[in-house]
């Protein structure tokens, strides 16, 4: 696919002056419309350590980071959903015991989703559990809420991770196989994983360059764990960066998602009603609806909306277009009406100190570009997602 893709040159000129100065070592971006990648390119060093330097293409997998959160969990959730397995207007009560405290009696799975939960945005539940994998939802189930459920919009791992869980319990499996089965292989998806396999190692980009040091500064004011033994404190490259999902074994609900840019397409596909496989039409206009009107973000299911002000969709988006980003530097956008999908990949938690660059600005401006390249390449010659010349 890469030999048959063709690069935007505004938008390179924008990210290799992003590269240059130090907020990335790394971008990969893809931009289809109606089934058709438009523009796409690879710049920079997708690995840029001492002794491992390898340069990023189009087949480099990313960390998706938090873009796991709809590509995977909000996307099953839709299908369980679909078949009657999942209620969003349910109590989580009602499938896990641990949330019927007063408090989270009556906290709704579609809070959860929309982020309006009031559970607190994120604990080291690598602490908090003092190590033990399986407490992690009773210690979530135990934590005080930050505020009424349904009356603010707080972003919460740890909502998510719930979720993630919640999918286990019904389907009675480890989420990553879920994954495999029902989005996958359907899919034909070949570089998209969790825990991808070594072999594909030189492949991936590189995470972080001394282990999660972002993390380990929080914890270390917030829980006095700056040394706890858990840390990792080398390079992290080829298993998931957020510590966690790392915890967890690799695979989160919030979490843990690797993929390229194409495939990432190809999942983005499925929460348009004109393209997708795996969900009903009508299924996808959740993924538009502002289910939090009136609050401080406008968020749908499992995506926050382009009307939320300050979004990274920028004014170049509809309001209804519904997108999402990616701690390690990732971000996909989607306007549904057109058929558009907009994805930009980076991976700006390696081989950079505290503090990570903040690259909304350049999301926004990444989105105007591609926008307006799209309205004037409108009849341009353009490659379809699976490679073939349209």
């Amino acid at each position: 696919m890469n030999n048959v893709s063709k690069e935007q040159p505004e938008i390179g000129s924008l990210l290799a002056g992003a590269i240059a100065a130090g907020d990335f070592p790394s971008a990969v971006y893809a931009v289809a419309e109606r089934g058709r990648i438009r523009f796409a390119d690879a710049l920079g060093f997708a690995i840029h350590a001492e002794q491992h330097q390898h340069r990023a293409t189009l087949e480099t997998i990313y960390d998706l980071a938090s873009l796991t959160k709809p590509l995977i969990t909000g996307l099953l959730c839709a299908r369980c959903a679909e078949r009657g397995e999942l209620n969003f207007d349910s109590p989580v009560a009602t499938y896990f015991k641990q949330f019927a405290h007063a408090d989270k009696r009556a906290l709704t799975v579609r809070q959860l989703l929309t982020h309006t939960s009031g559970l607190p945005a994120w604990r080291p539940l690598s602490i908090t559990t003092n190590g033990q994998r399986e407490r992690a939802l009773d210690v979530i189930a135990d934590e005080p809420l930050d505020y009424e459920p349904g009356t603010r919009v707080v972003y919460s791992d740890l909502g998510f991770i719930t979720l993630g869980l919640l999918l286990e319990e019904l389907a009675g499996a480890p989420l990553a196989r879920i994954a495999q089965r029902e989005i996958f292989e359907p899919l034909e998806l070949q570089r998209t994983s969790f825990n991808p396999v070594k072999a594909l190692l030189t492949n991936i980009a590189a995470s972080e360059s001394a282990g999660n040091a972002y993390e380990r500064e929080m914890c270390g004011i917030n829980w006095g764990a700056g040394d706890f033994k858990s840390w990792r404190g080398s390079l992290i490259w080829g298993e998931v960066h957020d510590g966690n999902a790392h915890f967890l074994g690799g695979a989160a609900g919030h979490a843990g998602l690797f993929s390229t840019a194409f495939e990432t397409l190809k999942l983005a596909e499925q929460f348009i009603p004109a393209r997708t496989t795996l969900l009903a039409p009508e299924t996808c206009e959740l993924f538009r609806q502002n289910m939090t009107s009136g609050l401080n973000e406008a968020r749908s299911i499992a995506w926050q909306l382009a009307a939320t002000v300050g979004s990274t969709a920028g004014d170049a988006l509809p309001p209804n277009a519904f997108g999402h980003t990616g701690f390690s530097g990732t971000s996909c956008w989607i306007d549904a009406a057109h058929e558009r999908v907009f994805i930009l990949l980076t991976n700006r938690t390696h081989n950079r100190p505290l503090p990570f660059a903040n690259i909304n600005s350049i999301r926004r401006r990444f989105h105007t570009l591609a926008v307006r390249a799209l309205d004037e390449h409108a009849n341009s010659t353009t490659v379809n997602i699976r490679g073939d010349v349209a």
